[in-house]
């Protein structure tokens, strides 16, 4: 995000490792994946073979799987219902995974509480109620570092650094911004945790096309600096444009995973869910 970050030639390391085998649903009846095999180590944040769903409410994933690893963009796509948010919240520790885990860099962190992970280093930016409106934009980041002890003003300047708008208006209530300008403070103050991993629940709803571009571009930039990011979008093409891995469910299984360029590529997906 500024110097003291240098960002990579070329973003991601395109690694193709995706999942585990018990990971692919089958609720398609040509449902198909890409590659499987493990990077050495496994992904850096894995929701591997996830069954649950609210409370004691019925299962809403069923053996679902979700990796991202260093430096990639993995995005989370498929019809409304197919329980992307909830896959995403499921890594959160937002709801109960009756079965399967989560694993964060190796470690089984399946039974910690979300503010626990957010320590372990798991940013969240929620699709709404993400920032606090009566408060200004720099307090909004400054809230971001409340579990830091160590000085986070260089972190602060590398946020200004990746969304210049925010430094110009650091003074004014967050409540008084346009939504593209609400969605960088939300990004923002997920960075001010200095977090592993950022999982990002629809960042692009409700954006004029030109700023879910502008939203886009700035990801990758975080991508850059090694970052992973996992990515729930409704914005499915946009989206697997810019991804290194994606993954396609439908009710709640995986239907299909690849690479973002392959799954833009292949016509069943296209055909189902990207408009032809």
């Amino acid at each position: 995000m500024s110097s003291s970050n240098p960002y990579q030639d070329d973003r991601g390391n395109k690694d193709r490792s995706i999942t585990n085998p018990a990971g692919q649903g089958t609720a398609m009846p040509r449902s198909k994946s890409g590659p499987v095999t493990s990077a050495p180590g496994g992904p850096f944040l894995i929701g591997e073979a996830m069954t649950g769903g609210y409370g004691k409410g019925p299962d809403i994933l069923h053996e679902c799987t979700i990796a991202v690893d260093r430096g990639e963009i993995a995005v989370i796509v498929g019809p409304n219902g197919a329980g992307k948010s909830t896959a995403m919240k499921a890594v959160f520790g937002m709801l109960d995974v009756r079965s399967g885990r989560v694993l964060l860099d190796g470690e089984d962190i399946t039974a910690l509480t979300p503010q626990d992970r957010v320590v372990k280093g798991m940013g969240f930016v929620p699709q709404t109620h993400n920032i606090f409106t009566s408060m200004t934009v720099e307090e909004n980041l400054e809230m971001g570092a409340f579990i830091r002890k160590d000085d986070f003003r260089d972190t602060m300047a590398q946020v200004y650094d990746l969304f210049p708008i925010l430094k110009e208006k650091r003074y004014q209530a967050a409540g008084e911004l346009s939504g593209g300008q609400r969605q960088q403070v939300a990004v923002g103050r997920a960075l001010m945790t200095k977090p592993k991993v950022l999982m990002l629940d629809e960042p692009t709803a409700g954006v004029s096309p030109i700023v879910m571009d502008e939203l886009f571009d700035r990801i990758i930039e975080v991508a850059r600096t090694g970052i992973p990011i996992l990515m729930v979008e409704q914005n499915a093409r946009q989206a697997l444009e810019i991804a290194d891995k994606g993954y396609v469910l439908v009710q709640g299984r995986n239907a299909f995973t690849d690479t973002g360029k392959a799954l833009m590529a292949d016509p069943e997906v296209r055909r189902s869910f990207l408009g032809g």
